[in-house]
């Protein structure tokens, strides 16, 4: 497939309107800075922990009534084929494995702490992050990488959208009337427009909750990756399930989907056109080959923002 530019660009008498907002300004706003639940906290803690205390992590979440119910919910839900249902969260830790009810609980506490947003269509926001992480995980599975890190970063790559849109509305007003915020393109036009876009701006955030280092350089990277040598291959395949999340969520024609497709991370990442299936120039004859549709890969999940 074919990689074609898109030229952004920018109604500078809208933009010169707003007044200019620094990074370090807009994680540094007084009360409009997200909190993530305690337990969240936790669960982000044991990231860079070896001697993660399973029950007594199984204890803080018991102790959530309503996580507790989230998490069941989704435990029993398409996406996970348990056999027989899971009503207990030492049970769920069980079936799922912490690392997946680190997931599960990370993603809906970030939903939490942006429960109001102006200017964003949140239920198509959260299911454009879904759909990145499921589609990054897919690719990642048949490259025999970290999936579990891949997810993660899918679901939370971005929420610096979120914060912009919280802390500075008026400045990104201009650009939403101009592009989707989830348009691959989108990031360039902040860059130009601000200096910094939604990903540094999500990896911020990442660093005051305390992700680990490679997950904060990863958060970087995945709107606009490294070329060549320097690409993280993790930021890599979350930017192609980024990709096709956009894709599918804008509900993009195949003419869109030929010129954004990211053709230069793909080559780096060693991947082939035949996982796009029906949006390839030339489909593989293989169909197994062909990544299933992101809403078939993310069946049952859509209850973690709800």
């Amino acid at each position: 497939m074919s990689q074609c530019k898109q030229t952004v660009i920018i109604n500078r008498t809208d933009i010169d309107k707003a007044s200019p907002m620094e990074l370090k300004t807009l994680i540094d706003q007084p009360g409009k800075l997200p909190t993530i639940p305690k337990v969240g906290q936790e669960l982000i803690a044991s990231f860079s922990s070896d001697d993660v205390s399973i029950d007594y992590i199984a204890r803080k979440l018991s102790a959530d009534p309503a996580l507790s119910a989230k998490l069941l919910r989704l435990a029993n839900s398409a996406f996970f084929h348990v056999s027989r249902t899971i009503g207990t969260v030492d049970a769920a830790l069980q079936m799922l494995g912490f690392v997946m009810v680190r997931n599960l609980v990370i993603g809906n506490s970030v939903a939490t702490a942006f429960k109001n947003t102006p200017g964003m269509d949140l239920k198509q926001f959260w299911r454009y992050n879904l759909y990145t992480a499921c589609s990054a995980r897919w690719l990642a599975q048949r490259a025999a990488v970290n999936t579990d890190m891949v997810f993660t970063l899918g679901l939370m790559h971005a929420i610096g959208q979120l914060q912009m849109h919280v802390v500075m509305p008026k400045e990104v007003a201009p650009l939403d009337q101009q592009m989707s915020v989830l348009d691959p393109a989108r990031s360039a036009l902040e860059r130009q427009t601000f200096g910094f876009h939604y990903g540094d701006v999500s990896a911020e955030l990442a660093q005051i909750w305390n992700f680990p280092p490679p997950m904060i350089d990863a958060l970087r990277q995945i709107a606009q990756p490294a070329p060549g040598a320097q690409l993280s291959h993790t930021a890599g395949w979350v930017h192609m399930g980024a990709w096709r999340a956009s894709m599918e969520v804008r509900d993009a024609p195949a003419s869109v989907a030929l010129a954004t497709y990211p053709q230069a991370v793909a080559h780096d990442l060693g991947l082939s056109d035949a996982w796009l299936g029906p949006l390839s120039v030339q489909p593989s004859d293989d169909v197994t080959a062909w990544m299933p549709p992101p809403a078939e890969l993310s069946d049952g999940l859509e209850s973690m923002f709800e």
